[in-house]
């Protein structure tokens, strides 16, 4: 995979991405999240959208209450994981925005004022539901050929596909195909730098996915293994920091298998078909 990569950011700093469109990076980097997770600043016909407020990080919500002088009208989430939703209360408390994110959000107990089902539109956003790596993920459309990728798609790396019930490989790779089918310009993604005409991006992505696939099959048809050992033939040459979130996509992928009858499992040991 050809990923993309960019400086370290300016923390905090509200950069101009695409019309209409800010970007300020949390100050949260990781493996797991490049430099750190990008919250947008949206004009729209409601007012002005935070997509993705951040993890819960008082520094990064006084950011962007600086940046937009308080006035946020709507909080929008792309999915429920605590790096782009665990700002959303505190950003509320202090602007009093309205939240809108998928009918079925995954955090417990949160609700949103504005639930979105697939297809649906609010403030010039047309919610596109790409769960897999989480079962409530949303992009977000715009008319001008803009979208709000969340974690579906990065710029930087693939994604963590979980196993159910948290994610599912089928349905990442089902996203996959139904984004490449669109005709969208511009992906601004949860992590890392704005993924300009992705359509060829994303189907790398997808052959990326079943290229593993075909490898785990190739490793299971010289004998049963567990997802532990599987990890070990396939990523040895990644950092052991990865290796918890290589087994997570490996388990995802054995699920996957397993609905098509292409393998199977006596306790956790894997067998091909």
């Amino acid at each position: 995979m050809a990923y993309l990569s960019e400086p370290e950011p300016e923390y905090g700093r509200p950069k101009p991405v695409a019309p209409g469109v800010r970007r300020v990076v949390a100050r949260n980097p990781s493996m797991m999240t490049y430099h750190g997770t990008n919250t947008y600043l949206v004009e729209t016909p409601e007012g002005l959208a935070v997509i993705d407020p951040g993890p819960e990080n008082a520094e990064h919500v006084a950011a962007l209450v600086a940046a937009t002088g308080g006035r946020v009208d709507i909080v929008i989430l792309t999915h429920w994981h605590h790096d782009h939703h665990g700002a959303t209360p505190a950003l509320v408390a202090a602007t009093g925005a309205r939240t809108v994110g998928f009918h079925r959000f995954g955090a417990q107990g949160f609700h949103h004022d504005i639930p979105l089902k697939d297809g649906e539109a609010f403030a010039g956003l047309r919610a596109v539901h790409t769960p897999g790596h989480a079962t409530d993920h949303l992009c977000y459309a715009r008319e001008d050929g803009i979208l709000f990728s969340g974690d579906h798609v990065m710029s930087w790396s693939s994604s963590i596909v979980p196993p159910p019930p948290f994610g599912d490989m089928t349905d990442y790779c089902d996203g996959l195909r139904r984004l490449a089918a669109r005709d969208d310009t511009l992906y601004l993604p949860g992590h890392g730098p704005p993924l300009p005409e992705p359509q060829a991006y994303v189907a790398e992505l997808l052959r990326y996915r079943v290229a593993r696939e075909e490898a785990i099959l190739a490793t299971l048809r010289e004998k049963p293994r567990d997802p532990p050992a599987l990890v070990e033939l396939l990523y040895a040459k990644r950092e052991m920091r990865l290796r918890p979130a290589a087994e997570r996509n490996v388990r995802s992928h054995l699920d996957k298998l397993r609905k098509e009858g292409r393998v199977s499992a006596e306790g956790d040991v894997w067998t091909a078909l």
